[in-house]
């Protein structure tokens, strides 16, 4: 035990960690892309009212991946500190909090979707509102399962166990695709045949993560699961996990709002952002993955109060962040082309998106890691508070205002919102690394009872 609970991280544990996180990045993406393509089949309609009521659970996704990690944090420190009894009791109240923030959330969606399907969604045609009321009355379901599914994965990883959140990302997957294709194609089913699969595939993750965590052989388990509160564990886990969840739903919310700048741009507009949110996706995977293995690094690094160890894993880490993302940069910049041809866009869609994406690589590969990758190892200390105010402050003054102003008043297009996220990026990247050359970030906000 002691030996699989090092702060010492070989290259081969490493490798364990990174590469099954970078495989279940990758099959999250290409799921959802095979999921749109199936969504298409059913028709326009269809394809308009699941984006939309994913716009609401996208954020939902995020802000529970956000919460799960955050609070996966507090059991990774007590690892460092080999105090595996507290690690195991903050899995646990970790698993009560998230079930029951996600069924107050549930409970609250569905108490508010009129105003959601009316007014948030706006003035929409009768056949799309009859489709999102379907598909959201069937999904929101699925909310606790996924509240579950998503702590369970961050607990496995903050084990270094990450192969384990794959496997289950993997069956996970598998029944929603095989689902859809099932009763897309074969039934003929509506909306609910995209919708009914992705129900049944997160309650399966769900069960699959409770029961794995069963295991007494696991670093982490649990013994039985009680409905205690333990009041300093969920200080903590609200100490760690609220500041990213809040981070998480504020970025997602400002993705939301510049959704409606962008289409009031014009079809090529829309169509060109849509694709370039999706390819570039593929592009900072690498950065994404690593990043949720720098908080596993560097939060037991922390609990043992090793910082010059936490220094060097990060400083390591954003060496292979730099490396797999100037391959993964390249490789999609190479391949737009056929991208391009393959969504058969107009040529003036495929102007803005082939210039987006030009740009996106060269400031990817040259900030992103500093702005997105390294703020994860002041996360995995406990430095939640200070990256979720940089991140939100400069995210809407940024992103935001700035992408507003140079669409309306500076007449830059698509363009000028992905100009305002580059700004954004090069803010971050400047607050950020100012904070990690001091010592501020040096100190374990782990309350003791």
């Amino acid at each position: 035990m002691e030996e699989r609970l090092s702060v010492n991280f070989t290259r081969k544990d490493l490798r364990k960690l990174l590469i099954p996180l970078v495989i279940e990045q990758l099959l999250a993406i290409t799921v959802g892309l095979a999921d749109s393509l199936m969504v298409a089949q059913v028709g326009e309609a269809a394809v308009s009212a699941v984006s939309l009521v994913d716009s609401v659970n996208i954020l939902l996704i995020n802000v529970f991946a956000a919460l799960g990690t955050g609070g996966a944090v507090v059991a990774g420190q007590f690892i460092g500190r080999r105090e595996m009894e507290k690690a195991n009791r903050s899995a646990m109240q970790l698993l009560l909090f998230m079930l029951e923030v996600s069924v107050g959330i549930t409970v609250l969606v569905y108490l508010l979707k009129g105003f959601i399907l009316n007014v948030v969604f706006g003035d929409i045609e009768p056949d799309v509102a009859a489709y999102c009321n379907t598909y959201f009355m069937i999904v929101e379901g699925s909310t606790p399962f996924l509240a579950i599914y998503s702590a369970g994965a961050a607990l496995f990883r903050v084990m270094g166990n990450s192969g384990i959140s794959m496997k289950v990302s993997l069956v996970m997957n598998t029944i929603n695709v095989t689902g859809n294709a099932i009763l897309v194609f074969g039934l003929h089913r509506g909306v609910e045949g995209v919708a009914i699969p992705t129900l049944v595939s997160r309650v399966a993750a769900a069960v699959l993560m409770v029961v794995l965590l069963h295991n007494p052989k696991l670093p982490l388990h649990l013994d039985h699961f009680r409905f205690h509160h333990e009041k300093v564990m969920i200080k903590n886990i609200l100490l760690f996990g609220v500041p990213n969840g809040v981070e998480n739903s504020m970025f997602q919310l400002g993705k939301i709002l510049l959704l409606s700048v962008v289409s009031a741009l014009g079809t090529a507009s829309v169509a060109a952002n849509a694709i370039c949110n999706t390819i570039c996706n593929f592009q900072i995977l690498p950065g994404q993955a690593i990043g949720l293995g720098m908080v596993t690094v560097v939060a037991r690094c922390v609990g043992a109060g090793d910082y010059d160890r936490a220094r060097y894993y990060t400083r390591k880490l954003m060496r292979y962040t730099y490396i797999f993302m100037l391959l993964s940069c390249l490789l999609i910049l190479f391949l737009m082309p056929f991208i391009l041809d393959l969504y058969n866009a107009s040529d003036e869609a495929s102007g803005y998106a082939m210039h987006i994406i030009q740009v996106h690589t060269v400031v990817t590969i040259l900030i992103w890691p500093l702005a997105f990758t390294l703020p994860n190892a002041l996360r995995a200390a406990g430095d939640t508070r200070f990256t979720m105010l940089t991140s939100s402050v400069s995210m809407w003054l940024f992103r935001v205002m700035l992408g507003v102003a140079m669409v309306r008043w500076m007449d830059l297009g698509v363009v000028g919102i992905w100009y305002a996220m580059f700004v954004d990026w090069a803010v971050r990247t400047v607050i950020f690394v100012i904070r990690y050359r001091g010592h501020r970030w040096e100190i374990s906000r782990l309350q003791d009872e």
